[in-house]
């Protein structure tokens, strides 16, 4: 009995373990994931990827605790926790670009590898179907032009300038009709330059190659000066002034035998249209021929050489005897001769033009002057010696391009002896020491000066990418429309980033802002050119028509002293410049309202950006009252416009969550 009472028990117990049990063997299986695929997202692999190879020296200092850790990362930028920009300019990375790395963000926006010591080939990057900007300049990538990028149709901004890569420029570069930047300078391309016809190419520099034959005549190629093609020997056509001559040989007529040995009578078509060869030589009448050739070519040399040496030294001699003095680059018939060679290759010795007169007697009555603790990497003699191209002139400065030792390329300005004579000299080299002071990227870096018996120069890095004016309004006709407004936004941000620096880093204003004062830099980056130099100018005297409409009411009508908010009136005039693509001279005077609605009016934006337009309409119409109590500080009014990027990003973000 106590048996058959006790059975029972056990059945429950055994089934009472078994249900317990089994659900807690089999639940970390089906419940947990392991720990890593949590962290580690496919872009952070993708990234790191692309670090094991392409950071030798572990420059990236990259760890990854929370999930999203590498939106952190140097250079990253997310949205919604996948990257869409990777930016990594000046990171001294140094390896290789791994395939199958980067290649994989395949939301990415931005792809910026730019100055840096990156080798070897450019892998495939078909796959970033979504990329709009890849800076690729400054490394060592070799290989030929990488097929993949033809696949990126959406792309605008390409640079792949000062590289190693090889063979031609692909024909059908035509396919990226967003394309609005193509940088390929400085490689060793060879073959035909394409026949380019996007309509919104606006930077483009194919110049340091080996390309060769016929520029096609295109209304897109037919834009660019003779700089986007220079330092490619063989290259002609009319968008250089270059005739394209047809090749005969050295020796002998060309009617005298065509290629592959055809006779005259088979080149005309005689012989009712049989080809006729004639017979190979035999190895000794070809070898003595080369021969005679041979000595032939170098006598004429040797002879022609010392002809040459002969016509110097003569030369020299008459011009040390009579004492002849150098062309100078402001005479007239200097500046006629530039101009009808301003397409020539740089650095010719035959077309060199020296920039100022008599060299001597400047080295005596003046230096260079470096400033802003710049090395001396050039003389005031190779400065005079160097050759130049004219880029323009203004009341206050005429502006050359100068080539020194065919090396260096700085700009040059030239002040007017008139117009700033009103400044002593003691008081020029302080104020130009003070302005050299000013580092920031945003402002184009002062150089040196130079002072002498009325003649004064500025120096400054040239800034290869046009001025805003060119871009906003075209170099050869009117735009068909206004830029973007995010490339207003981009433009305005940092036009104010460097005004608000003079204003709170020094005593000093712009006093000259204007669209030709405002470059693009080797990025794209706007930088202000010619800040602090229209106090040295005297402001009584015939002001620039150009000038006068970003000039306060204030200034006009009293000459008062320039101030920081003489600069903000100026901003305003200029960021409405950006909005319209109108030159101020033919802006409206409008209340807020109306003049929102004139922007409106001449724009062409979707009624989802009304909001962002409107935005910036409102800074401009702000900080170009009337009243200078009334605007606003520079600081306050580049925070307005940081307050605006932030707000569309943020939008921008949200609406890539719900795509």
């Amino acid at each position: 009995m106590p048996k058959t009472k006790f059975k029972p028990v056990l059945h429950l117990f055994f089934f009472f373990f078994i249900w317990v049990s089994v659900p807690c063997f089999s639940r970390p299986v089906i419940t947990y994931p392991p720990q890593t695929s949590l962290l580690f997202s496919s872009d952070a692999v993708s990234i790191l990827s692309f670090k094991s190879k392409a950071d030798l020296d572990n420059k990236l200092l990259y760890a990854l605790n929370e999930r999203f850790d590498y939106c952190q990362w140097r250079g990253v930028k997310c949205a919604q926790g996948r990257v869409v920009r990777y930016i990594l300019q000046n990171a001294a990375l140094r390896g290789v670009f791994p395939a199958n790395s980067l290649s994989k963000l395949d939301q990415l926006r931005v792809l910026s590898l730019r100055n840096n010591s990156l080798s070897g080939p450019i892998p495939d990057l078909s796959s970033l179907y979504n990329l709009k900007s890849l800076f690729l300049g400054h490394n060592n990538f070799s290989g030929t032009f990488p097929p993949s990028i033809l696949l990126l149709h959406r792309i605008t901004s390409l640079d792949l300038s000062y590289n190693e890569l090889t063979g031609p420029i692909p024909a059908n570069l035509t396919d990226l009709e967003r394309l609005n930047v193509l940088r390929l300078e400085w490689n060793r391309f060879d073959g035909p330059v394409p026949a380019l016809n996007q309509s919104f190419l606006l930077i483009f520099n194919v110049s340091g190659n080996n390309l060769t034959g016929k520029i096609p005549v295109t209304p897109t190629l037919s834009k660019f000066n003779t700089t986007a093609f220079s330092l490619n020997p063989d290259l002609c056509g009319e968008i250089i002034n270059k005739a394209c001559a047809s090749r005969a040989p050295f020796f002998g007529s060309p009617s005298a035998s065509g290629p592959l040995g055809q006779s005259a009578e088979a080149q005309s078509g005689g012989g009712g249209g049989v080809m006729v060869l004639s017979p190979p030589s035999s190895p000794k009448k070809s070898h003595r021929r080369t021969g005679v050739v041979l000595g032939f070519t170098i006598g004429i040399a040797l002879i022609l050489f010392s002809v040459l040496l002969a016509l110097a030294v003569v030369k020299k001699q008459r011009v040390d005897s009579k004492g002849t003095k150098p062309t100078t680059i402001a005479s007239p018939e200097v500046t006629k001769s530039n101009a009808g060679n301003s397409r020539n290759h740089i650095g010719e010795p035959p077309e060199r033009k020296t920039m100022m007169p008599e060299i001597q007697r400047l080295k005596k009555s003046g230096n260079l002057v470096f400033v802003g603790g710049e090395v001396e990497g050039y003389s005031l003699e190779q400065l005079m010696r160097a050759s130049a191209e004219l880029l323009g002139r203004g009341t206050m400065a005429t502006t050359y391009k100068a080539v020194v030792d065919r090396q260096l390329i700085l700009t040059v300005k030239r002040l007017d002896a008139g117009r700033t004579a009103v400044t002593g000299g003691e008081a020029f080299e302080q104020h130009m020491e003070a302005v050299g002071g000013l580092v920031h990227p945003n402002l184009v870096p002062l150089r040196a000066y130079f002072q002498a018996k009325g003649e004064r120069l500025v120096i400054y890095d040239y800034q290869p990418n046009g001025s805003v004016f060119n871009l906003v309004h075209g170099s050869r006709s009117t735009r068909a429309k206004p830029l973007h407004w995010t490339s207003c936004l981009k433009i305005a941000e940092d036009v104010a980033q460097g005004l608000a620096y003079i204003h709170q880093a020094s005593r000093l204003v712009h006093g000259n802002l204007k669209s030709t004062n405002v470059l693009l830099g080797t990025d794209f980056e706007a930088c202000l050119t010619d800040y602090c130099l229209a106090v040295l100018a005297d402001s009584s005297s015939t002001e620039d028509p150009d000038s006068l409409a970003y000039k306060a009411p204030e200034i006009r009508k009293s000459n008062r002293k320039l101030t920081p908010k003489s600069d903000v009136y100026a901003f305003g005039v200029f960021l409405l410049e950006l909005l319209t693509g109108k030159h101020p001279s033919q802006h409206l005077v409008l209340v807020p309202h109306d003049l929102l609605e004139w922007v409106r009016t001449i724009r062409e934006d979707d009624v989802g950006e009304y909001r962002w337009l409107g935005m910036l309409t409102e800074v401009a119409s702000v900080c170009s009252l009337t009243s200078p109590e009334q605007r606003p500080a520079m600081w306050q009014a580049l925070k307005m416009i940081q307050e605006i990027k932030e707000s569309a990003m943020m939008e921008d973000r949200a609406s890539f969550g719900h795509s």
